[in-house]
């Protein structure tokens, strides 16, 4: 059996691995773009920060491995152009020779992943102005953030954004942040993103709300980041408005993808076209609270629908359940978690839903070193289903956010929280946990 993998990274590398494990006798062939294989995307920004001393930190296997140990055929340099789903071929060329090539197939994989999201904005081709994506990104970012930087500029306030502001402060580099709406970090509500913008002004960071970039001025490099309401004078700007799939080369092969241009796929990974199976950042997700295939692009995700497709297409039958949005991240002294739905996407799809916030310490209270702790729950009146969970503080937050994601995973509702047999002990708990605190109030 002849399998070919697009995309040498998270999801098209757990495919590579779980076919081998399957498939004793499998031809496996991974085209990948770039000349490194298997790194962790999520590091990067800790690279730039030199919290990670280097890139090769970040790199979980290099390509010999996966070519002398697990005898798959890991190419580098290899652009795909085209997939013929008639003929079951893939056509491409090596970027260094420019020689084209074809690799048949028996069974695809399509783990091509998102690329950042960059506007026609006027002067966007200046120098100094960067996305981050790659390990090239990467070093293109660490060279050209010689000291001569005083002042960086980030576009955008999701997780990229807020992660690379700590960063560059901790390089001693000014840091503003102009962001298009009236917060950051939009997959928390208002009232839990104003403890980041406290945050944020707390340790230097300029955070530009409610202004749109329209483009940026400058000689041979970026001077000035204009937008609808002002001007900005900048040494350096980092994009980090959103991705998107890279899934453009679909565009003629007839398989369906959403409007966002993920590619869709069942619990089986598979595509609209047979034989073919997608996973990782260029597919979507099914979202077990929302009910219905979703985008959220994250490593976690693409890692598992990778195992799950590479299963898949060597004949061994597993599902993929989905997931329940769940991400974590560090922004200087605070700890941002969340998962399942936030008011806005509650009423989005018209959910009759209840909320309720406390501000708890991360341990008991009697114990000195405790923390405060924000938690919000989000759940629906009628049935008191848990809709969502978002918590933010200096500690404690990883153990409740990942109790929050079980209990949506098993769409369990606000008053089983209470049975849960959390674990108690005063340097880490009270003996009611914050969630239960709060579950404590909801009546039944």
């Amino acid at each position: 059996m002849r399998y070919v993998i697009i995309g040498g990274v998270a999801a098209g590398m757990s495919a590579a691995m779980e076919i081998i494990r399957t498939d004793e006798t499998a031809d496996v062939t991974v085209l990948e773009r770039g000349d490194v294989y298997s790194y962790g995307q999520c590091g990067l920004p800790y690279v730039i920060g030199g919290v990670i001393p280097s890139v090769d930190k970040v790199i979980a296997r290099i390509v010999e491995t996966f070519r002398d140990k697990y005898h798959i055929d890991a190419k580098v340099h290899t652009e795909v152009t085209k997939v013929d789903t008639d003929q079951q071929v893939v056509h491409g060329v090596h970027t260094e020779t420019k020689e084209p090539f074809q690799a048949p197939y028996d069974r695809l994989l399509i783990a091509l992943g998102s690329v950042p999201i960059v506007p026609d904005w006027k002067g966007i081709d200046l120098q100094g102005i960067h996305t981050l994506k790659t390990l090239d990104d990467t070093l293109g970012i660490k060279d050209d953030l010689t000291d001569k930087i005083r002042h960086v500029t980030i576009v955008g306030g999701g997780y990229v954004g807020l992660e690379m502001a700590e960063n560059f402060r901790n390089l001693g580099k000014d840091v503003s942040m102009i962001q298009r709406g009236e917060q950051v970090a939009t997959i928390f509500d208002l009232d839990m993103a104003e403890l980041i913008h406290e945050e944020a002004k707390k340790q230097g960071v300029e955070l530009i709300l409610g202004e749109a970039v329209e483009g940026f001025t400058g000689e041979e490099r970026v001077e000035t980041v204009v937008t609808d309401k002002n001007s900005y004078q900048t040494d350096f700007v980092l994009l980090a408005i959103g991705v998107r799939p890279e899934t453009d080369l679909l565009k003629d092969t007839g398989i369906y993808r959403n409007k966002q241009g993920a590619i869709h796929v069942n619990s089986y990974m598979q595509t609209s076209i047979d034989y073919v199976y997608a996973a990782g950042n260029c597919a979507t997700q099914f979202h077990i609270i929302k009910q219905l295939d979703d985008y959220i692009p994250l490593g976690t995700t693409a890692n598992k629908q990778g195992r799950i497709a590479g299963a898949n297409m060597a004949g061994n039958a597993l599902a993929f359940k989905g997931i329940v949005g769940t991400s974590i991240m560090k922004f200087f002294d605070l700890t941002l978690g969340r998962t399942g739905l936030n008011e806005k996407e509650a009423e989005r799809y018209n959910l009759p839903f209840g909320v309720m916030k406390t501000k708890a310490l991360s341990h008991a209270g009697y114990y000195p070193g405790g923390e405060s702790l924000h938690v919000k729950l989000i759940y629906h009146k009628e049935t008191k289903q848990l809709l969502g969970g978002q918590v933010i503080g200096k500690e404690g937050v990883d153990k409740r956010i990942d109790v929050l994601a079980t209990a949506l995973y098993n769409q369990m509702t606000i008053h089983q929280l209470l049975d849960l047999d959390l674990a108690y002990a005063p340097p880490y708990n009270g003996v009611w946990d914050p969630i239960q605190q709060l579950a404590r109030k909801t009546k039944r």
